[in-house]
């Protein structure tokens, strides 16, 4: 039996899954809001309770929201700030009295979509996930691409492709540089271009039915936002060159984003044609904590 564990801002998802990856078990419970040792305590009272329910004892995996830092060991980046500093797989290990696998939750995303999601089958695929951050992970023949500085896949982090006046210098984002990936491709970055172009506000969620009712400034507000995840795509492209493009978060539900994105990220990447795959999340909401699961693979 596999257990995952995905941490997120609001929420602590735990899963088991049988060897065929059957879930056997799903709980959830809130995050402890700027307690670290209460997350900590969260995390392995579900992993308790899971195990007492089932009967049998589980590998654990933890999806994170960050990196761990290759040089202090402490997890660094995380919009979770509770965590930062801290050497949360060492603090956790110790509390359930077993050796544990941690990842960035991003990256788990990709791990259980590359096993038996969208890019089953694939050797190469880029798990994306557009909601709150834009985030990203490699799989290589369903095994994470972490890199040596852990930071593989944080594509949201570059600056928009191909920039075009109207988008220059673009807005600050929290990393501290302006023009970011994240801060275009964000549900904030589709909220700020709707009132940009309108002067009023709505959310993604919004904004896309307002789409397929038929409103113009929305379904121009989704064109330039294809338009900027298709530049954004095409770089990765260029250097990566996946099999597949999973796509995964709360925006990857807006269907008009898939209606000719390959074509038009075909438009701005350095090649006579593209095979590249883009689809959407097979698990959706479920992949991070599954992908955590899968972090002890098959034997």
């Amino acid at each position: 039996m596999r257990i995952g564990i995905d941490v997120g801002g609001t929420k602590i998802e735990a899963i088991a899954l049988d060897e065929d990856g059957a879930v056997l078990r799903r709980q959830r419970v809130r995050t402890p809001k700027g307690d670290y040792e209460g997350t900590l305590d969260a995390i392995a009272q579900l992993v308790q309770r899971i195990e007492a329910d089932l009967g049998q004892t589980g590998t654990v995996g933890v999806g994170l929201p960050g990196a761990i830092s290759s040089r202090t060991g402490l997890i660094k980046n995380s919009n979770s700030t509770v965590l930062n500093g801290r050497s949360v797989p060492e603090d956790l290990a110790r509390k359930l009295g077993r050796a544990i696998r941690t990842e960035n939750d991003a990256n788990c995303f990709a791990l259980s979509e590359a096993i038996d999601g969208g890019g089953a089958g694939h050797d190469v695929v880029f798990g994306i996930i557009l909601g709150t951050g834009v985030g990203g992970g490699v799989v290589h023949e369903r095994r994470c691409i972490i890199g040596r500085n852990r930071i593989a896949g944080e594509w949201g982090h570059n600056p928009l492709p191909w920039a075009r006046d109207d988008e220059r210098p673009g807005s600050r984002c929290y990393c501290g540089k302006t023009g970011c990936i994240e801060s275009f491709l964000s549900g904030d970055g589709l909220e700020r271009e709707y009132r940009a172009q309108t002067g009023n506000g709505r959310s993604g969620e919004e904004i896309a039915a307002a789409a397929r009712a038929g409103e113009e400034p929305a379904q121009r507000c989704l064109r330039t936002y294809q338009d900027r995840l298709a530049r954004s795509l095409a770089a990765v492209i260029n250097i990566l060159d996946p099999d597949v493009v999973v796509l995964g978060g709360g925006l990857s539900n807006i269907d008009a984003l898939y209606e000719g994105l390959g074509t038009c990220v075909g438009r701005y990447a350095f090649s006579d044609h593209l095979d590249t795959r883009f689809v959407r999340a097979v698990h959706g909401d479920s992949s991070g904590v599954r992908g955590a699961a899968w972090l002890w693979p098959p034997r």
